[in-house]
């Protein structure tokens, strides 16, 4: 498995900086906001996507990939009726997808929990047409050599998708490799009725899980709550995962650079120990 840390954790800074900070701590990896380099991601150009991936590169760190998708631009949604905004987004999440690759990256987190709220009137439909945007995401994703995922929110942000399981359910149906799910420890602490290293244990052997966020059940960065993350590394590495472990805390203290420093620390003392 690699580390990598969600890039907003250094908002405020420049690309270059993030990814030098993020280098020097140890970190292999930086998962960007899916708005960072331009919106809509179709927009961006040839020389802006060889810019970033060279920067990123000069400071010996990989874009591992997206989170935030179709967040920008306004007013996108999986789940509206109207036919206008649905076109607009899936060519916004087909976008994300060819941006992802052209950064060298391997996967969108979409969670996003604003742009897939349901109607309350029209609940089944609404998630119906959700599903069929990821479906059709996760196509896009498998032609450009990427993997779309479906992220479960918990309930305090979302409407919907709360659980592995029903992500998972979403990622089935669509039968496209380039569609799977993931795991984030904050969401599953409060959505699910399992620990994270059991939620590992039960979905990994399905090939469903293809990411994995770690935060602590108070929004803070690993390390500084009560969650445990020695089992969940221990699963991580009784399953033979080799993907990207991104830390992606919400609460920044006593700053962001203190935050993603301990992180980092914290997270490859457990790797190692693993």
């Amino acid at each position: 498995m690699r580390l990598a840390l969600c890039a907003e954790t250094l908002a405020g800074e420049d690309f270059a900086a993030q990814c030098a900070f993020a280098a020097a701590l140890g970190y292999e990896g930086l998962e960007i906001a899916a708005f960072r380099p331009g919106s809509p991601a179709q927009d961006v150009s040839r020389a802006t996507r060889a810019e970033w991936r060279r920067i990123a590169a000069g400071e010996g760190i990989a874009i591992t990939g997206f989170n935030y998708a179709v967040v920008q631009p306004p007013g996108l949604s999986i789940a509206s009726a109207d036919p206008a905004v649905r076109a607009r987004t899936l060519e916004a999440m087909r976008g994300l997808s060819g941006l992802c690759a052209d950064l060298g990256g391997s996967y969108v987190v979409h969670g996003s929990p604003d742009q897939r709220r349901l109607d309350a009137a029209d609940r089944a439909a609404g998630l119906a047409r959700a599903a069929e945007a990821y479906a059709q995401a996760g196509a896009a994703a498998a032609a450009a050599g990427v993997t779309y995922l479906v992220e479960p929110v918990r309930a305090s942000r979302s409407d919907c998708i709360h659980t592995i399981a029903e992500a998972a359910a979403i990622v089935r149906a669509a039968a496209t490799p380039g569609l799977r799910t993931m795991l984030d420890t904050c969401t599953a602490a409060e959505a699910e009725a399992e620990p994270p290293e059991a939620l590992l244990d039960r979905w990994l052997p399905t090939g469903l899980i293809a990411h994995v966020h770690v935060n602590d059940a108070n929004r803070r960065a690993p390390g500084e709550g009560t969650t445990r993350f020695a089992p969940v590394v221990a699963a991580l590495r009784r399953h033979g995962y080799a993907g990207w472990v991104a830390v992606e805390p919400f609460v920044f203290e006593p700053d962001r650079r203190a935050c993603a420093a301990r992180a980092a620390g914290y997270m490859r003392g457990l790797m190692e120990a693993a």
